[in-house]
């Protein structure tokens, strides 16, 4: 499915079961899910050339994921003068499934490692940092490893990721332990129990019910891109954001708009359609202690084209 993480369908050769695990990789790297699947497809093209040539490859599986992580490093490299001069809050493009789907294998190990929260922080990372980070980090992989992928001295990997880390100190994610099977599938269904509640009221709108749901410091961002409408800059607090939505779902009931909750990088969220089925935007849900602390809308219309027809109710007229 595109832009999604799924397991290998059963048949699946070894190298084509490796895709989930590269997707991750360039995704993680880019943080777009049409250019993840590129670089993937730019690597089995790479092995494929290689093999042509004469070249032995041992470790499809070494082969693919050097290959994927050093496209993900030259990408980041050209893209980052498109990063500075984004308009508003840069958010990634949204990795959707259906509520109530179990996830692949190791999508309760990434769920938190692929949330768009995590991915933006990964933007203050240079490069190499990022692919040093999310290899040892993220994907378990020992520092031999890290070195042989990205061709750095095992040495100056340490030094690297120690860098990393120093440059997201604090934050919540880095180095916190994964949660054990049965404690993730608790917090994914009390999420996917308080996002149903949530999109319920706020389609409903129940401000009274919504206000109960809302952390004290809860936090709304949106990506725009500067091609549909957007919050310019994160909007802070309960009664902002409960105003906000308000005026956003009387505004889609008006429309005729509806919601459809979803799994959105792992995180609980939602996928807006406008009456005619096309996307109008992806909710991200920050959920903790029961309360939503984060909402992250992603409506630049150049990021929801993998999740089907776009709709044209939310983009700003273009700028001669």
């Amino acid at each position: 499915m595109r832009g999604s993480l799924h397991e290998p369908e059963p048949g699946e050769t070894e190298e084509a079961s490796l895709r989930p695990l590269l997707f991750s990789i360039a995704y993680g790297m880019t943080g777009s899910v049409g250019d993840s699947e590129d670089l993937v497809q730019d690597a089995f093209l790479g092995m494929t050339r290689a093999r042509q040539a004469g070249t032995v490859i041992a470790s499809p599986k070494a082969y693919l994921t050097a290959s994927v992580t050093r496209l993900g490093i030259s990408y980041l490299n050209s893209a980052r003068v498109r990063r500075e001069t984004y308009v508003g809050d840069w958010l990634p493009e949204p990795v959707v499934a259906p509520l109530g789907e179990p996830g692949p294998a190791e999508h309760a190990e990434l769920a938190d490692s692929l949330s768009m929260a995590f991915l933006v922080l990964l933007e203050a990372l240079t490069p190499v940092e990022r692919a040093v980070f999310m290899l040892r980090e993220v994907f378990g992989y020992d520092y031999p490893a890290v070195a042989r992928i990205t061709g750095k001295t095992e040495a100056n990997c340490r030094q690297i990721f120690a860098r990393a880390r120093q440059h997201i100190a604090g934050q919540h994610f880095a180095g916190q332990p994964r949660d054990s099977a049965p404690a993730y599938q608790d917090r994914r269904a009390a999420g996917e129990e308080l996002a149903r509640r949530f999109f319920a009221a706020v389609e409903g709108g129940d401000m009274d019910a919504l206000l109960g749901m809302l952390a004290p410091d809860v936090v709304f961002h949106g990506d725009g891109g500067g091609k549909a409408q957007a919050v310019g800059k994160p909007l802070h607090g309960r009664q902002r954001v409960l105003r906000l939505l308000g005026g956003l779902f009387r505004r889609g009931r008006f429309m005729g708009a509806y919601v459809t909750p979803a799994w959105v990088n792992g995180q609980p969220g939602a996928v807006t359609y406008d009456a005619e089925g096309r996307v109008i935007n992806v909710f991200a849900l920050d959920i903790a202690d029961g309360m939503v602390q984060a909402i992250r809308s992603v409506v630049n219309p150049d990021k929801l084209g993998h999740l089907g027809p776009v709709s044209d109710v939310a983009r700003l007229p273009e700028k001669d």
